[in-house]
């Protein structure tokens, strides 16, 4: 192999792994609260430190399924778009306000939300 050819491929390789060990090394937790999706692809989550962004049209979405809301749960907002309650299992990034990856998501009661104090002013409208 030519030194023209190694080099670039052991930064990549480097590169890559770190980047795996990062990724890897984020911290999951779960986080509930209000999670809403106004309309298509469009998703967040709002708890007692803030609102996390799950998804934008057209942009970014994080990895991971979203909470499946039984429609006795669901608030219509705007034809099937809505809100509900939930609590999400992930990585986030704080300095960014998302949710990275997904690994559990579970609907619960809106009363479980409407009767916590730190959220049940943030219910959407």
């Amino acid at each position: 192999m030519s030194k023209h050819f190694v080099q670039p491929l052991l930064i990549l390789i480097t590169f890559s792994l770190t980047s795996t060990f990062v990724y890897s090394q984020q911290r999951v937790e779960t986080r509930c609260g209000w999670f809403e999706t106004p309309t298509p692809a469009n998703a967040w989550l709002v708890d007692k430190n803030g609102e996390w962004t799950i998804g934008i049209q057209g942009g970014y979405q994080a990895d991971g399924d979203w909470p499946n809301i039984p429609e006795r749960q669901w608030v219509a907002t705007n034809n099937t778009y809505g809100y509900g309650c939930a609590c999400i299992k992930a990585s986030f990034d704080p300095k960014q306000g998302r949710v990275i990856k997904i690994v559990r998501s579970q609907a619960r009661p809106l009363s479980a939300c409407r009767r916590d104090a730190a959220i049940k002013r943030k219910e959407p409208k």
